[in-house]
């Protein structure tokens, strides 16, 4: 029989938010070497007969106290640079998680702290192990199925303005949309919103409709960023 060196498999997660009207990013500072006091995507070693969903949101509630999250999960990508981690030859397969109405994470396991941290303020290079690619990689996602899926409604009340579901757009894509052109798009694309039948005060106390979440499960032609 071959021999095959020895390695291991790590989760990591991406977990975004928006709180305070900003696009959030969950982390951990590390309470054990390596990379003993800087801040990492919450995350650990996958167990002999663990399966790697299980892994992940384990790892998430041990490490932040956060609960089985109710919301977007799926797998990112996987990351095997063989330096990427000091201590050997570690693999890991990364999550991208956007859930809505989290709360203060609560740090455990071998994390020391964890907290929502904007990600405007976040320090290119400042993360560990190769954290910062797999951040980057998970927000280029997040940003991208906002374009044509209507996850964007997750993060809005149950009933809601298209003024309110632009700000969502806004601060996932971190810039300004057209009001206009953006009302166009959403009304105009079936199933992605429905009117409710009620309108409240708007913007500058003129009446505003009401929408829904669609029935749309991808949206045909997609929400288009004003870059593309």
């Amino acid at each position: 029989m071959a021999e095959y060196p020895p390695f291991a498999v790590t989760v990591d997660l991406v977990v975004l938010t928006v709180r305070d009207d900003a696009l959030h990013l969950l982390l951990v500072r590390r309470g054990v070497p390596p990379y003993e006091g800087c801040w990492a995507l919450p995350g650990g070693f996958v167990g002999i007969d663990e399966d790697l969903p299980d892994a992940a949101v384990r790892e998430l509630a041990e490490e932040t106290g956060l609960p089985e999250p109710a919301g977007h999960l799926e797998q990112l990508g996987t990351y095997g640079r063989p330096d990427r981690d000091p201590r050997g030859r570690v693999v890991t397969v990364a999550w991208l998680a956007l859930l809505p109405d989290l709360p203060t994470p609560v740090a455990g396991s071998d994390a020391a702290s964890a907290d929502w941290v904007p990600v405007p303020r976040l320090t290119p290079g400042r993360l560990a192990f190769d954290h910062d690619r797999i951040v980057a990689d998970g927000l280029e996602r997040a940003r991208a199925k906002l374009e044509y899926t209507p996850l964007a409604t997750a993060f809005c009340p149950a009933e809601f303005t298209v003024a309110q579901l632009r700000a969502v757009y806004e601060t996932v894509w971190d810039t300004r949309l057209d009001p206009r052109n953006f009302h166009r798009k959403v009304t105009g694309t079936p199933g992605f919103v429905e009117p409710v039948g009620r309108s409240t005060e708007g913007e500058r106390g003129r009446p505003a409709q009401l929408f829904r979440r669609g029935p749309a499960t991808l949206l045909h032609p997609p929400m288009l960023r004003p870059d593309r």
